[in-house]
């Protein structure tokens, strides 16, 4: 069934709404979550508190890009559920991921305006456009989705020491075309 059709469920307050996005979706968002998460309840429970937004936010709300939305929304529950677990350990998947972007993005502290947020946003969306296709992937794969080197390497039949070298290359790169639009200092 195609996004339109699943929206228009939504707005009908029909429960198949629910059971479509999973049957279409549900894969991809729980992949999403066990990579941030990395236990099968909790990722699991994510997606289920994913799917309760959903149905509480359409209507009125009618996202354009169905898919990109709810992978934002699985991952923003992800990682808060990941914090609100861990305050008093560290996970070394997840924080090593997002160790790995803090060099080269500002901390959400400093982008408290949206007017801020929109620029990051668009000169994020601008340097991902310079890319090539396989480069974009990769790096949405890792730090959208959140999965791991290894499994990354792996899929793509190359060695994962490569590849954390190609990913190292694309942050600094971002890092750049940010300092670049004044994002960064």
């Amino acid at each position: 069934m195609d996004d339109d059709k699943i929206l228009a469920l939504y707005r009908q307050r029909n429960e198949d709404a629910i059971y479509e996005t999973d049957r279409k979706y549900g894969a991809l968002l729980r992949s999403i979550a066990r990579n941030i998460l990395g236990d099968g309840a909790e990722s699991h429970d994510c997606v289920n508190d994913t799917y309760l937004q959903v149905w509480n936010s359409i209507p009125p709300l009618l996202p354009k890009r169905f898919s990109a939305w709810l992978g934002r929304l699985v991952r923003n529950h992800a990682i808060d559920l990941w914090r609100g677990n861990r305050a008093q350990k560290r996970d070394c998947e997840l924080t090593l991921l997002l160790e790995e972007l803090d060099e080269c993005l500002p901390s959400a502290q400093s982008v408290t305006q949206e007017v801020e947020k929109r620029e990051l946003v668009e000169a994020l969306n601008a340097w991902l456009a310079t890319l090539s296709k396989e480069d974009r992937r990769l790096f949405l794969l890792r730090y959208w989705n959140g999965e791991p080197l290894k499994e990354i390497a792996q899929k793509h039949g190359v060695q994962p020491d490569k590849l954390a070298r190609k990913m190292y290359r694309l942050r600094q790169s971002l890092r750049t075309a940010l300092e670049k639009e004044g994002v960064l200092p």
